[in-house]
């Protein structure tokens, strides 16, 4: 894939209409945002195209209604929210490509801002639908796709309206694409990329295709027992993947016979039931990855491990991570994805976390502001770490 986009600054925008695909699926508690991160993500490129007297189209979807508009589920909130951080009123469309949307933006003067409805208002949204995507395209003169934690979906709004319009990116979008494009063609070495989370299955393609490119493979989480079932360990009744077994032995050589390290936990915390609720009080024992007993599952990453793993980050040059080293809503089955944060954190190489349950775990620990990035979107960034081509960047225009 290429990953030298043109970017907003590359585009004439003065007096132009200019239709930007954010991504403001906010989270929200009875009609009240709950934390507007990514609305604030987005200001750089808005505020650059409004001080660069373009008519500024903003359009996103919110959530997943299911049968056309629903109140639940309108941008009004994020309008709201959007007029004060700019300081100044962001007009609100009461349809997506509709009348209202249409009057509205042809009336759009330099330097004011309208948003569009949810874009899953629209039934063809999600099916890339040649019609709406032209109706997209009929609102503006460019397109500039900045959210990123779309752009591994073909819809309308993120990919099929680049198909009538000038397409380049956003800030935040390039910020993604240069950083994490940058890190797998070109990484500074010695490259470490730390992957958990549940299971193999989600992260089969991941594990082949960063063999390909890593000095060394770092595996935590519940997709670890299933390695270690493929060592011919007991893993008692850790969670396990058996039709994954195979796959994991085909890794391991490959891993082998590229050289790369591979490290698994050496030593495992357990307990004897799946913590219910999960931040309750729990009986913890730690043993030896090889010694778990029949009647206990492994939970997280023990402190040998916790130990090897910083120091695998510590050598390091460029590290990036995508997904937990335990159960980590649990705060005693959490240290091991704290002892990853904390890793990333002390270190001193390009540092970036995949998006997710990782990203929540840097800022819940206050860690954010010492990665050098945390990304936006967890499945395009899944996606960008298998080597596929994310459509909502595939379609921009290159340098």
């Amino acid at each position: 894939m290429q990953y030298n986009k043109k970017s907003v600054e590359d585009i004439e925008v003065s007096g132009k209409r200019v239709l930007v695909r954010c991504d403001f699926n906010v989270p929200t508690k009875a009609g009240v945002i709950t934390s507007d991160k990514r609305i604030v993500a987005a200001l750089p490129t808005i505020k650059y195209l409004v001080d660069h007297n373009a008519r500024v189209i903003l359009c996103s979807h919110m959530g997943k209604p299911k049968n056309g508009p629903e109140e639940a589920f309108s941008l009004k909130i994020v309008a709201t929210r959007l007029s004060e951080l700019l300081g100044k009123e962001v007009k609100m469309a009461a349809d997506v490509v509709g009348e209202s949307a249409q009057a509205l933006a042809a009336s759009l003067k330099d330097g004011e801002v309208m948003l569009l409805e949810n874009t899953r208002f629209e039934k063809g949204e999600t099916k890339n639908d040649v019609e709406l995507s032209k109706k997209f395209a009929a609102l503006a003169e460019i397109f500039v796709n900045d959210a990123f934690g779309t752009a591994h979906r073909a819809h309308s709004s993120t990919a099929g309206v680049a198909d009538y319009l000038p397409a380049v990116c956003g800030y935040l979008v390039q910020k993604e694409v240069s950083i994490m494009g940058k890190a797998l063609a070109d990484p500074e070495r010695p490259f470490v990329a730390i992957l958990g989370g549940a299971k193999v299955s989600d992260k089969l393609n991941v594990i082949n295709n960063l063999l390909e490119k890593v000095d060394t493979l770092v595996i935590g989480g519940g997709m670890a027992y299933t390695f270690l079932a493929a060592k011919g360990y007991g893993i008692g009744t850790s969670l396990f993947d058996a039709e994954k077994v195979d796959y994991c032995k085909e890794m391991m050589a490959k891993a082998e016979s590229k050289g790369v390290k591979l490290l698994l936990p050496i030593d495992t915390v357990t307990t004897d039931h799946f913590p219910d609720p999960i931040d309750g009080p729990i009986d913890v024992v730690a043993v030896k990855s090889d010694a778990i007993p029949a009647d206990r599952m492994g939970m997280d990453i023990g402190e040998e491990t916790r130990k090897l793993y910083y120091d695998a980050v510590k050598a390091a040059k460029t590290v990036v991570w995508n997904g937990p080293m335990g159960v980590f809503e649990n705060p005693t089955l959490a240290k091991g994805t704290i002892a990853v944060a904390r890793a990333l954190a002390d270190s001193s190489a390009i540092t970036i976390v995949g998006g997710g349950d990782s990203a929540a775990a840097c800022e819940q620990l206050g860690f954010a502001d010492k990665i050098t990035h945390i990304s936006t979107g967890g499945g395009a960034s899944l996606e960008f770490l298998e080597g596929l081509e994310l459509p909502g960047i595939a379609c921009l225009q290159d340098k």
